[in-house]
């Protein structure tokens, strides 16, 4: 089942527990110490249900919102018009997008970019982000590490029960692909009190530091910067997500 159609609906709600607004501060921060301030044209790759695009929205920037998931780009679309915004989403995959104009700066954050399985795929995702960026613009993302996927999430099973909901999580690290699977069963509630069960299938995949770098090379970018996330400090051998911020 393609991914993110029954979760989409539960997602935000799982999601809770993320502290989305320290890490919109966060990227605020990064884009500002890039001289990409508000008003510029910014574009959320894997912007789901758009919880960081309306907080970029909020800060003044405009943003173009990209994902392949058509149910959490409706989400997304529901909330922007609720909140009376003026947003662009737009249903296309990250390997081979294209905008409407150039922009000052692309941003990914939230493990989308782990979603990118192999490094061939990851310099087609550069490629449209180098022929979507204005000259001396930049793309920051994040990017969850191998040591999180193999001695953190490793192979357990997460479960968790709400009100109207329930998701049991298996989870499954391959060491010799780098690739974490996640096998989801969602069980959401009908009107009725009855159960409905979505089965999903995700995958993710560790990115070594040099793997990033040749890939940004390939697609003619550079590496400007590589973060242990939320600090300004250098990645370590126990960092669980990394930012990186590349320039054209």
């Amino acid at each position: 089942m393609e991914a993110y159609t029954g979760f989409a609906y539960v997602y935000d709600e799982y999601m809770d527990n993320i502290p989305y607004e320290e890490w919109g501060q966060y990227l605020i921060q990064l884009l500002k110490e890039q001289n990409i301030k508000p008003e510029a044209v910014l574009c959320d790759l894997g912007c789901g249900t758009g919880t960081v695009t309306r907080m970029l929205d909020e800060e003044g920037y405009e943003c173009i919102g990209i994902d392949l998931s058509e149910d959490m780009l409706s989400i997304a679309s529901e909330r922007m018009y609720d909140e009376g915004r003026n947003i662009i989403y737009s249903c296309q995959d990250m390997r081979d997008f294209n905008l409407p104009y150039t922009v000052d700066a692309f941003v990914s954050i939230g493990d989308s970019m782990n979603y990118i399985t192999s490094v061939n795929d990851l310099t087609e995702v550069f490629k449209c982000v180098n022929s979507g960026l204005d000259k001396g613009g930049v793309f920051i993302f994040d990017l969850k590490t191998i040591h999180f996927f193999r001695d953190i999430l490793a192979d357990n099973t997460y479960a968790e029960n709400r009100e109207d909901s329930a998701f049991i999580w298996d989870n499954y690290y391959n060491e010799e692909d780098g690739n974490n699977e996640y096998d989801l069963a969602v069980f959401i509630k009908n009107e009725n009190g009855s159960f409905e069960r979505f089965e999903e299938n995700h995958y993710q995949h560790g990115f070594t530091l040099e793997e990033v770098r040749r890939a940004v090379e390939d697609a003619g970018l550079r590496i400007k910067v590589v973060y242990d996330a939320f600090t300004h400090n250098e990645p370590k051998n126990d960092s669980e997500r990394l930012y990186y911020i590349i320039e054209k």
